[in-house]
């Protein structure tokens, strides 16, 4: 059963700084901020959230079908893809444009700064969701406007059921598109900040927002996440990690476990163990698609923090 998953490809720059910002950024002149911050330590990885996704659902033995839009860049990372058996036959490829890239700063809080270049992602509504064949389940992740909406409705209109995931894509969606998209949507999926961004654009509520969906589903951080569901909360504890290594990615790869566990017929409180099991295993390794779990590693994980084997 194939997934569709709508969303950004970029290259990651990620950067990390010896220090921490609060202790370099002067509250009293933000007005004329000014800051260089010395980075000795960078690498260069694969990423967007469409990528990441797709890269934990695959660990799981899933099928993620990438729907994207890719610059003349797009070479090495599409031969990745099709390395690790991920379809790139919904990737569109446009010679004029750069592949998205995004320039994250991390310091010692893991707290991070990101500049993002959008490059062909801003294209993305040129991929339709009625022209992939075979998929059951859809996520409409962090992408341009006009590909995050589109997308909704095709999914929509081809009566596929699918995961609304606006992330770092609600600075850009109004509160008139984040109701829309909602209203099509069966599940959603934020943190805590970005629900609450969502309840202030769109003047609504958290139990509110729930009632239009099957189920909104809040991650807490180290605090677990929240199933908002048929009028009531169910609280799944956090799956706690060895180290924190790298937060790059990791809703991402949260976002793949619960695309699995739904995909799979799965209730949403052990899709969402399984999505914190993912959440947890990638926090341990610099970089959103470097971590290279056995399913045998997962299902230890889940079984030593939830008390039962997922599969």
């Amino acid at each position: 059963m194939s997934v569709l998953i709508c969303g950004s490809m970029a290259y990651d720059t990620i950067m990390v700084f010896p220090s921490r910002f609060k202790e370099h950024i002067l509250p009293e002149q933000i007005h004329i901020l000014n800051v260089s911050f010395l980075v000795p330590e960078m690498r260069r990885e694969f990423g967007g959230c469409a990528g990441n996704i797709a890269y934990a659902l695959k660990m799981l033995g899933g099928e993620p079908e990438i729907m994207a839009a890719m610059g003349q860049d797009a070479a090495p990372y599409l031969r990745r893809l099709r390395d690790l058996g991920i379809s790139t036959r919904h990737i569109l490829q446009l010679e004029e444009s750069f592949t998205a890239q995004a320039f994250i700063t991390t310091d010692l809080d893991d707290n991070q700064i990101t500049a993002f270049h959008p490059g062909a992602m801003m294209r993305s509504h040129q991929n339709h969701v009625r022209d992939a064949r075979g998929v059951t389940l859809g996520i409409v992740a962090p992408d341009g406007l006009e590909g995050m909406l589109q997308h909704a409705r095709g999914f929509a209109a081809a009566g596929i059921p699918f995961v609304f995931d606006p992330g770092q894509g609600l600075p850009i969606l109004s509160g008139e598109d984040l109701l829309e998209c909602i209203d099509l949507a069966d599940y959603c999926t934020v943190n805590d900040y970005e629900a609450r961004l969502i309840c202030d654009k769109t003047g609504l509520s958290m139990s509110a927002l729930a009632e239009r969906l099957k189920a909104l589903i809040v991650t807490l951080g180290g605090e677990g996440a929240d199933i908002h569901t048929e009028g009531r909360v169910l609280h799944v504890p956090c799956a706690p990690a060895r180290i924190v290594a790298d937060p790059t990615g990791c809703g991402d790869a949260f976002r793949g476990g619960l695309l699995y566990g739904l995909s799979q017929g799965w209730s949403l409180e052990r899709a969402v163990r399984l999505a914190a099991t993912m959440g947890s295993i990638k926090i341990e390794h610099r970089g959103a698609q470097t971590y290279t779990p056995t399913l045998g590693d997962i299902a230890a994980r889940y079984a030593a923090v939830y008390g039962e084997r997922p599969w």
